[in-house]
């Protein structure tokens, strides 16, 4: 038998997930772990892209956590000129007097 359940919205679902994460974290007495088979699992990623070869699977690490910091500083500076942007078209319709404070 299915459970009736209201429907959600994306955001409520959002939500349910977060409080469910949370909960979840609160009841974990070993964080370390909880995670220890996800952090083995990493960290054998790399040193099987490497051949097992450990110097090799650090600068693999490395290089891969460096392209995920190129990847959030591109983010942020997109965001920020997009922010710059919608300030700027902000800015020039109310010189022009077509802002609306009501909307």
């Amino acid at each position: 038998m299915r459970c009736i359940m209201p429907e959600l919205t994306q955001a409520e679902r959002s939500l349910l997930g977060t409080i469910a994460a949370h909960q979840s974290w609160a009841n974990t007495s070993n964080r370390a772990a909880r995670t220890a088979p996800a952090r083995a699992a990493h960290d054998r990623k790399f040193l099987e892209q490497a051949d097992w070869d450990p110097v090799r699977a650090a600068h693999l690490r490395k290089a891969h956590y460096a392209r995920l910091a190129l990847k959030s500083a591109q983010a942020r500076r997109r965001a920020r000129e997009a922010l710059a942007s919608a300030e700027a078209a902000e800015t020039e319709l109310e010189s022009l007097g077509g802002a609306d404070d009501a909307a």
